[in-house]
């Protein structure tokens, strides 16, 4: 009889099978906080690489095709993670130049 093979942990699973963080919760030295005069975002660069689906950015209202590197933000207050959203990344750069009546995002 051959020994059972040891599965191979996600990098954020602990031992005992559960995730070491919540999802959508921040990664420490992947997000940074940015702050700007439309408050505080925790931001994430994406490379787009594993990405499979298509996204709208809510600068341009433009699709953000998949494998597109792109930034993913989302308020820094607690349960901002829930609004996380997906933007070109100079619509982001971008954003504080928008004219009246365009949404914060």
């Amino acid at each position: 009889m051959s020994p059972r093979r040891a599965r191979r942990r996600g990098p954020f699973e602990r031992p005992d099978g559960r995730a070491a963080r919540p999802v959508g919760a921040s990664v420490p030295g992947v997000d940074r906080v940015e702050s700007a005069p439309d408050g505080e975002w925790v931001v994430r660069n994406v490379s787009g690489v594993t990405q499979g689906k298509a996204y709208r950015c809510p600068g341009c209202e433009q699709e953000i095709r998949p494998g597109l590197p792109h930034v993913v933000s989302w308020p820094a207050w607690s349960g901002g993670e829930d609004e996380r959203r997906h933007w070109h990344t100079a619509c982001w750069r971008n954003r504080v130049n928008r004219g009246p009546g365009r949404s914060r995002y």
